[in-house]
């Protein structure tokens, strides 16, 4: 097996994270974030970064539990909470979902979870608005490359500083930032159901996974010197077969063209002509 080494300099990739966070938020012309925190580490993450750059005053989060959540969750959001001193709102989603999912008895794991996700961005962007702060995303490169998130659920958000982490990376950066060791320790769970982890749900690890990752996508390798550098043809095969199907997830959806300067393919409007 090939040596992957995904280490990284923490106190550079604070300083890089946090002037991001600082530099888009001011550039739309506001000064406060708000996060879903979920109790997991990426959100954590995210929180901390964004009081590194904007000063905990200016950093909202959002408790959003639903009638199955688990109690720790919302425990190892209040440690991240009472750590960094952000100001914090807890809203039940129980009573928005619950209708829904009354609809259809039979409605399977999957849905019922992408329901809870949704909500809990419908929740995010209408608290923006209240506390005129920009959504902050929590999503790690590891579940955006394998699609794992819920479309226009928790994958949105106006910007994202940890998008460029794999899952093993934004851990080691959380060490880094102080996070709470048990939200580090937990088994990732998105917490949408009794029992629910991601690595059970996904059928390996993120460790694994994140080598493999590393391999095709930062530096190009084809998935056939992906299994000649050691890695299993059958795991190969899920992971770019995962990569290759939620493309549309990792883009706005797409214009048909039938003008001269169509948006997302002539009119390419740069950020940086203006706030």
């Amino acid at each position: 097996m090939v040596d992957i080494n995904l280490s990284i300099n923490t106190d550079l990739a604070r300083e890089i994270l946090a002037g991001f966070i600082k530099s888009e938020i001011s550039r739309v012309g506001m000064t406060r974030a708000i996060i879903n925190l979920s109790g997991g580490l990426d959100s954590a993450l995210s929180c901390a970064l964004a009081v590194e750059a904007l000063g905990a005053e200016n950093v909202i989060v959002l408790r959003l539990p639903y009638r199955t959540s688990s109690p720790d969750s919302l425990a190892h959001a209040q440690m991240v909470i009472d750590q960094f001193k952000v100001q914090s709102e807890t809203i039940d989603i129980t009573p928005m979902v619950d209708p829904l999912i009354a609809r259809d008895p039979n409605m399977s794991n999957v849905r019922k979870g992408n329901i809870m996700a949704r909500m809990r961005m419908i929740a995010l962007y209408d608290q923006s608005e209240v506390f005129k702060a920009l959504p902050v995303g929590t999503s790690n490169k590891t579940e955006i490359l394998l699609g794992y998130s819920t479309l226009y659920g928790d994958s949105a958000s106006a910007i994202n500083p940890i998008g460029d982490l794999y899952k093993t990376q934004a851990r080691q950066l959380s060490r880094a930032v102080n996070i709470p060791s048990p939200i580090i320790d937990k088994p990732p769970s998105a917490d949408l159901w009794a029992d629910q982890t991601d690595e059970k749900e996904l059928g390996f690890t993120y460790e694994d996974v994140d080598k493999l990752l590393y391999l095709l996508v930062d530096q190009r390798y084809s998935p056939l010197e992906a299994v000649e550098a050691g890695f299993d043809k059958k795991f190969v095969e899920t992971v770019t077969t995962r990569i290759r199907r939620y493309q549309f997830k990792r883009m706005l959806p797409p214009i048909a063209k039938i003008s001269n300067r169509t948006i997302g393919y002539d009119f390419l409007y740069l950020r940086d002509w203006g706030t």
